[in-house]
């Protein structure tokens, strides 16, 4: 791969899932991987990339997507580097998991609806598909039932919940099963609650 990566857990090598961990605008690889000591993932590879410059697109994510180019495609395509790094030590796609806050939330979505497969399971702290409108033509596969949580804040200075609401149905024509838990007030953070719901709905654990 290269783009730089921060890993943790067990090694990538002797893993048998990964959780691939895309961290917000303006912090790093290193605060994203911090969340999982919160996570039931004792038995996860962690892969945590870096975007240059701490962030992975220099505007809005309700922009048109030209406005953030070519951050955006180069985005996705390191995402995609990761993905394929994890296959090549042999872990299934049905065993790679996704995890993003903020802008990394968006980007996990996006990349995951536009590669749409069964996979362990999808976690979105506070975020929806990309650009001025869900361009439903964008989106192929099928997700095969693959757990997804969104949790977000009503109001989200950053994400409005209409977003996430479109993305919710989106993700569920593509054959997702979504869980959507919308926080009154919470603010732009990562609830207690976001976690325990992260536990047990998509690494099966209380």
């Amino acid at each position: 791969m290269n783009i730089e990566t921060l890993t943790g857990g067990v090694p990538l090598n002797e893993a048998k899932k990964a959780l691939i961990m895309i961290h917000g605008r303006g912090a790093g690889a290193h605060d994203i991987l911090s969340i999982a000591k919160h996570l039931k993932v004792d038995d996860f590879a962690l892969v945590a990339p870096q975007a240059e410059n701490r962030t992975w697109y220099p505007y809005s994510f309700l922009v048109p997507l030209d406005e953030n180019e070519p951050s955006f495609s180069k985005s996705l395509e390191a995402i995609h580097q990761v993905v394929v790094a994890v296959q090549q030590n042999g872990i299934e796609k049905e065993n790679i998991y996704f995890l993003g806050f903020s802008q990394g939330a968006c980007l996990v979505l996006e990349f995951t609806a536009r590669n749409a497969a069964k996979y362990g399971g999808v976690i979105a702290f506070t975020g929806g598909l990309i650009g001025d409108k869900v361009y439903e033509d964008h989106y192929s596969g099928n997700f095969e039932n693959t757990p997804i949580f969104i949790g977000t804040s009503d109001p989200d200075f950053h994400v409005p919940v209409e977003r996430v609401n479109e993305t919710e149905a989106l993700l569920q024509k593509m054959g997702a099963d979504v869980t959507k838990k919308i926080y009154p007030n919470m603010g732009h953070t990562i609830s207690q609650d976001e976690v325990d719901c992260a536990n047990a709905l998509i690494f099966n654990k209380k």
